[in-house]
């Protein structure tokens, strides 16, 4: 028996235009969430139109608690929708063009010569909607490698095409957001185009891609739980609980990293060329190391190693940030940490889904999903509430431009970017090497039977429908 499990294990196979297209989708509607949630948004309306940062600070907040109601229910709904094409792929056909909109239009001036309450409304506004169309189809995409494939080793070739695909979602954004200031001095009419031509090509990717792979059909004819046992069922899970706490410091930490960008070359004077090739090379070494040599250590070690090299990095910058060679150091190891956060948290997050369904029988990915938004996202509003008031106690001026802030300033916007996000990982070293359970023979076992499981299920699911469509 072990021998014939083994073998289906060997087996799970997800085709390479499958994977390309997944990738590509996934690329496509992060880096609209890093345009819009990076800095972006908040540097349009805080440091070009001039808003008042406390406006900003509330705009997040309030955001924030908007996340917290609409992620845990779209994660229910999910989990019980019966379409045809499955129960993640509608929400991401026909949500492609409609958050495509929603990003063009965001960076359209919508009250002309725009007081501060009405920039507060329109950025709210834009946020809501943003986020509600993100949700559908960020988390449909999220949970796709886990409908599609059980093994890690066949979701480990998934993911590995989505890291790829992810240097352009994060390369993006970085070379945007490292020259916005001088985008938008130059030209407001070229800045709303390039977002208009990169609005227009995240949707049409989107939209296109969910004609090249799909979901196992099995899950569908489950009977899913209620809605607030479903809650509370996932924070019965002990392994999920000791996962968001490494989800949301990661979180935090995009944000955080991706926020401060702008700031951090502006005001120091680094060559950010020079330290995005070295986040390039670490991006390829950290890859190299987590499937090669670190598949053999397993994901709970691969954990550890990144959040502390991560972490080291960021203290280096910390102090000697203003010097290249520390932010090629900072960027090398940002890079590390990049390809971990997208390659071994997802298998992570697998895992503790896995277990799940090794406690209840049942496939929660939506939920599951849901609940970690729900607790994650918030991370995103408060990494950029607190950098734009925290700038402001080392005496940031923002009449002037960064080039021209006083050194103790120019420290500060390196401490409040950087500080917080180099505690949470050394902190997440220490928790999960001491509390993660995931790992082992014995997690080994139970992988093996889920995936002779879904095996089983799966051949009963298309003998039930050949049946059904002989009848007809």
């Amino acid at each position: 028996m072990k021998n014939t499990v083994e073998e289906q294990l060997h087996k799970e196979h997800i085709k390479l235009s499958s994977r390309l297209w997944l990738g590509g989708a996934d690329c496509m509607i992060t880096t609209l969430c890093n345009i819009i949630t990076g800095g972006g948004l908040t540097f349009y309306f805080v440091n070009y139109y001039g808003m008042d940062p406390g406006w900003s600070a509330a705009c997040w907040m309030l955001f924030g608690i908007w996340n917290a109601v609409n992620d845990p229910i779209f994660g229910y709904l999910s989990d019980r929708t019966r379409s045809k094409l499955g129960r993640r792929i509608p929400y991401i056909r026909y949500g492609s063009m409609m958050i495509a909109a929603v990003f063009i239009l965001t960076w359209v001036s919508w009250f002309g010569h725009q007081s501060d309450l009405q920039m507060f409304m329109q950025m709210l506004i834009c946020l809501f909607l943003f986020d509600l169309l993100y949700t559908a189809i960020a988390t449909s995409l999220y949970v796709m490698p886990y409908e599609m494939a059980v093994t890690n080793e066949a979701r480990s070739k998934i993911l590995f095409v989505k890291v790829i695909f992810g240097l352009a979602a994060l390369s993006v954004p970085l070379f945007l957001l490292a020259e916005l200031e001088n985008i938008l001095r130059q030209s407001l009419a070229r800045f709303q185009l390039l977002m208009t031509f990169i609005g227009v090509l995240a949707g049409a990717i989107m939209f296109f891609s969910t004609f090249f792979y799909r979901e196992k059909g099995f899950v569908r004819k489950e009977q899913q739980y209620p809605f607030l046992r479903s809650i509370v069922t996932c924070f019965k899970n002990r392994s999920f609980l000791i996962f968001e706490v490494l989800s949301f410091s990661i979180t935090f930490i995009q944000t955080a990293l991706m926020l401060g960008l702008s700031y951090y070359f502006e005001a120091c004077g680094v060559n950010y060329l020079a330290c995005y090739l070295a986040m390039l090379i670490g991006i390829i070494a950290g890859m190299w190391f987590w499937m090669m040599p670190g598949a053999r250590l397993g994901v709970k070690p691969c954990i550890v190693i990144m959040c502390l090299v991560f972490g080291a990095g960021l203290a280096v910058m910390i102090v000697f940030g203003q010097y290249t060679i520390a932010g090629v150091i900072g960027f090398l190891s940002a890079g590390i940490g990049f390809s971990g956060g997208m390659y071994l948290i997802p298998l992570m997050n697998g895992d503790v889904i896995d277990y799940d369904e090794h406690l209840s029988g049942l496939r929660r990915e939506g939920m599951y999903a849901g609940v970690n938004s729900f607790i994650c996202k918030p991370a995103i509003s408060i990494a950029n509430a607190i950098f734009p008031v925290m700038i402001l106690w080392f005496g940031y001026d923002a009449s002037l431009p960064l080039k021209d802030q006083t050194a103790f300033a120019k420290l500060g916007i390196r401490f409040s970017w950087l500080f917080l996000s180099a505690v949470l990982l050394f902190l997440c070293a220490a928790f999960i090497g001491r509390f993660y359970p995931l790992h082992g023979r014995q997690w080994s076992s139970i992988k093996e039977t889920l995936a002779a499981r879904h095996e089983e299920k799966q051949r009963i699911f298309e003998q039930e429908a050949l049946e059904k469509m002989g009848e007809e």
